[in-house]
Protein backbone atom coordinates (compact mmCIF):
# COMPACT_ATOMS: atom_id res chain seq x y z
CA UNK A 1 0.00 0.00 0.00
CA UNK A 2 1.45 3.44 -1.17
CA UNK A 3 0.08 6.66 -0.27
CA UNK A 4 -0.31 9.13 -2.90
CA UNK A 5 -1.55 12.42 -3.55
CA UNK A 6 -4.05 13.76 -6.11
CA UNK A 7 -1.55 15.60 -8.60
CA UNK A 8 0.58 12.05 -7.86
CA UNK A 9 -2.44 10.33 -9.35
CA UNK A 10 -2.76 12.29 -12.70
CA UNK A 11 0.85 11.73 -13.23
CA UNK A 12 0.79 7.76 -12.25
CA UNK A 13 -2.46 7.80 -14.48
CA UNK A 14 -0.39 9.30 -17.52
CA UNK A 15 2.85 6.92 -16.67
CA UNK A 16 0.06 3.71 -16.83
CA UNK A 17 -0.58 4.77 -20.38
CA UNK A 18 2.93 4.90 -21.38
CA UNK A 19 3.82 1.83 -19.48
CA UNK A 20 0.84 -0.10 -21.46
CA UNK A 21 3.57 1.19 -25.18
CA UNK A 22 5.82 -0.71 -23.62
CA UNK A 23 4.12 -4.09 -21.98
CA UNK A 24 0.42 -4.61 -21.29
CA UNK A 25 2.26 -7.86 -19.05
CA UNK A 26 1.32 -7.80 -15.57
CA UNK A 27 3.87 -7.23 -12.87
CA UNK A 28 6.49 -4.89 -11.61
CA UNK A 29 5.07 -1.05 -12.30
CA UNK A 30 8.39 0.20 -13.76
CA UNK A 31 10.11 -0.93 -16.68
CA UNK A 32 13.10 -0.90 -18.43
CA UNK A 33 13.23 1.18 -21.36
CA UNK A 34 16.72 0.47 -22.70
CA UNK A 35 17.98 -1.41 -25.63
CA UNK A 36 19.58 -4.41 -23.60
CA UNK A 37 16.10 -5.09 -21.18
CA UNK A 38 13.87 -3.46 -22.56
CA UNK A 39 10.40 -4.53 -20.62
CA UNK A 40 12.08 -5.84 -17.84
CA UNK A 41 11.32 -4.82 -14.39
CA UNK A 42 13.91 -1.92 -13.16
CA UNK A 43 16.51 -3.21 -10.60
CA UNK A 44 16.96 -1.43 -7.52
CA UNK A 45 20.45 -0.34 -8.90
CA UNK A 46 19.08 1.21 -11.72
CA UNK A 47 15.49 2.96 -9.86
CA UNK A 48 19.04 4.38 -7.69
CA UNK A 49 20.38 5.46 -10.73
CA UNK A 50 17.37 7.29 -12.02
CA UNK A 51 16.41 8.89 -8.93
CA UNK A 52 19.96 10.60 -8.44
CA UNK A 53 19.97 11.56 -11.51
CA UNK A 54 16.70 13.84 -11.36
CA UNK A 55 17.41 14.69 -7.97
CA UNK A 56 20.73 16.59 -9.18
CA UNK A 57 18.74 17.93 -12.28
CA UNK A 58 16.46 19.54 -9.83
CA UNK A 59 19.57 20.74 -7.77
CA UNK A 60 18.33 18.57 -4.87
CA UNK A 61 21.65 16.28 -4.29
CA UNK A 62 20.55 14.73 -1.07
CA UNK A 63 17.44 13.71 -2.42
CA UNK A 64 17.40 9.91 -2.60
CA UNK A 65 14.93 6.89 -2.87
CA UNK A 66 14.94 6.85 0.54
CA UNK A 67 13.66 10.50 1.09
CA UNK A 68 10.05 10.24 0.24
CA UNK A 69 9.98 7.29 3.32
CA UNK A 70 11.01 9.36 5.90
CA UNK A 71 8.85 12.13 3.92
CA UNK A 72 5.78 9.78 3.98
CA UNK A 73 6.57 8.34 7.71
CA UNK A 74 6.84 12.28 8.73
CA UNK A 75 3.82 13.08 7.91
CA UNK A 76 2.02 10.28 9.37
CA UNK A 77 3.42 11.25 12.89
CA UNK A 78 2.50 14.89 11.72
CA UNK A 79 -1.20 13.77 11.62
CA UNK A 80 -0.98 12.01 15.04
CA UNK A 81 -0.42 8.65 14.35
CA UNK A 82 1.37 6.46 16.78
CA UNK A 83 4.16 5.74 16.40
CA UNK A 84 3.40 1.63 17.00
CA UNK A 85 1.50 1.80 14.45
CA UNK A 86 3.76 3.75 11.96
CA UNK A 87 6.40 1.07 12.67
CA UNK A 88 3.43 -1.59 11.45
CA UNK A 89 2.83 1.00 8.35
CA UNK A 90 6.37 0.97 8.03
CA UNK A 91 7.23 -3.07 8.59
CA UNK A 92 9.49 -2.03 11.19
CA UNK A 93 10.09 -4.59 13.90
CA UNK A 94 11.32 -2.09 16.56
CA UNK A 95 10.21 1.56 16.71
CA UNK A 96 13.56 2.72 17.10
CA UNK A 97 13.85 1.98 13.43
CA UNK A 98 11.23 3.92 12.76
CA UNK A 99 12.33 6.90 14.85
CA UNK A 100 15.35 7.69 12.86
CA UNK A 101 12.99 8.02 9.74
CA UNK A 102 10.39 10.75 11.53
CA UNK A 103 11.65 14.21 11.35
CA UNK A 104 9.61 16.50 13.68
CA UNK A 105 10.79 20.51 13.35
CA UNK A 106 10.67 22.75 16.49
CA UNK A 107 6.88 23.80 14.77
CA UNK A 108 5.89 20.68 14.65
CA UNK A 109 6.28 19.65 18.67
CA UNK A 110 5.27 23.34 19.79
CA UNK A 111 1.81 22.72 18.09
CA UNK A 112 1.54 18.80 19.27
CA UNK A 113 2.57 20.64 22.90
CA UNK A 114 -0.46 23.24 22.61
CA UNK A 115 -2.75 21.21 21.08
CA UNK A 116 -1.79 18.56 24.47
CA UNK A 117 -2.04 21.30 26.99
CA UNK A 118 -5.62 22.88 25.70
CA UNK A 119 -6.86 19.39 26.16
CA UNK A 120 -5.33 19.15 29.80
CA UNK A 121 -7.07 22.50 30.28
CA UNK A 122 -10.24 21.72 29.22
CA UNK A 123 -10.28 18.53 31.20
CA UNK A 124 -9.43 20.44 34.18
CA UNK A 125 -11.92 23.07 33.73
CA UNK A 126 -14.25 20.51 33.38
CA UNK A 127 -12.93 18.79 36.93
CA UNK A 128 -13.21 22.39 38.48
CA UNK A 129 -16.66 22.93 37.09
CA UNK A 130 -18.32 19.45 38.15
CA UNK A 131 -16.48 20.10 42.03
CA UNK A 132 -18.11 23.21 42.28
CA UNK A 133 -21.73 21.64 41.23
CA UNK A 134 -21.14 19.01 44.26
CA UNK A 135 -19.58 21.02 46.46
CA UNK A 136 -16.05 19.90 46.54
CA UNK A 137 -13.93 17.39 44.78
CA UNK A 138 -14.96 14.11 43.31
CA UNK A 139 -12.43 11.42 45.95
Amino acid sequence: MVPYSAPTGVLLSGYLVHRAAISRARGPLFLSESRRNYGQPLSLWTWSKVIRRVALAADLPRFSTHTTRHLCLTDLARMGWELHAIATFAGHRHTESTMTYIHLSGRDLAKKLNRGMRQIHSWRIDMLTRADHTGGVNR
